[in-house]
């Protein structure tokens, strides 16, 4: 572990639902005490989610680093430490690393019955070189 880390990089997320290298320490799973997950998600630079949905939304909390949010039909947003970004319930979007340097968020997703995501396309290389040029 990094001295600066908050939290261990975890276990590597499945390049089914990722592009490049993202890593998720599981913090507070659902349980009967809660109906949400939190988890800590380290993108290294490129690494980024597909498009997804979640039934009951979902807050991601940046602590350290920069990357993107981005919203279907919106422009991307540049996300950096300290920026709390919250996910409206069935909103398509993706969130990740720049191409340049690594980003890594808490991610608190709530859960619709036994539901908390929805996963959806990738991210195309063209969307993402996109969002970099601006």
């Amino acid at each position: 572990m990094e001295t600066n880390e908050i939290f261990p990089k975890g276990q590597q997320l499945p390049k089914e639902w990722f592009s490049g290298n993202a890593f998720l320490t599981l913090l507070v799973a659902k349980d009967k005490n809660n109906e949400f997950s939190a988890g800590c998600v380290t993108f290294e630079p490129n690494a980024r989610t597909a498009w997804h949905t979640h039934p009951k939304g979902q807050v991601l909390i940046v602590i350290e680093g920069n990357g993107y949010y981005q919203e279907k039909a919106e422009l991307a947003q540049a996300i950096k430490k300290g920026d709390v970004v919250n996910i409206p319930e069935n909103t398509e979007h993706w969130h990740g690393a720049s191409a340049a340097n690594k980003m890594v968020h808490i991610a608190i997703t709530n859960y619709k019955d036994d539901v908390q995501v929805t996963w959806l396309q990738h991210v195309t290389e063209e969307e993402f070189n996109s969002v970099e040029k601006k």
